[in-house]
């Protein structure tokens, strides 16, 4: 499953890259459908993660082995959980 994911990703950041709006839809899709077929608690839960989060480049940067010095790319989560940011002035 996950060398069909990886397949997935690459031919998505590919279509992303190069503005290919049919391509990225695609792709989207091909994504979507793969990740419904997988079977529930398959994947690896840091891919599930980054999947769920449509943070694309950092998971084929896991796929790929963790990226350059096993690290993912930078991003906005940081491996913190998520939090919901309240409203300026809300209690």
């Amino acid at each position: 499953m996950e060398i069909e994911i990886k397949s997935a990703l690459t031919a998505l950041l590919a279509a992303i890259n190069s503005a290919n709006g049919p391509a990225i839809v695609d792709g989207l899709t091909r994504l979507d459908h793969l990740l419904a077929a997988a079977p529930q608690g398959t994947l690896h839960p840091q891919l599930a993660h980054y999947l769920e989060r449509r943070s694309y480049a950092k998971a084929l940067a896991l796929l790929d082995g963790g990226g350059p010095g096993g690290q993912t790319p930078p991003g906005g989560c940081g491996g913190r959980e998520a939090t919901t940011a309240k409203p300026t002035g809300a209690a």
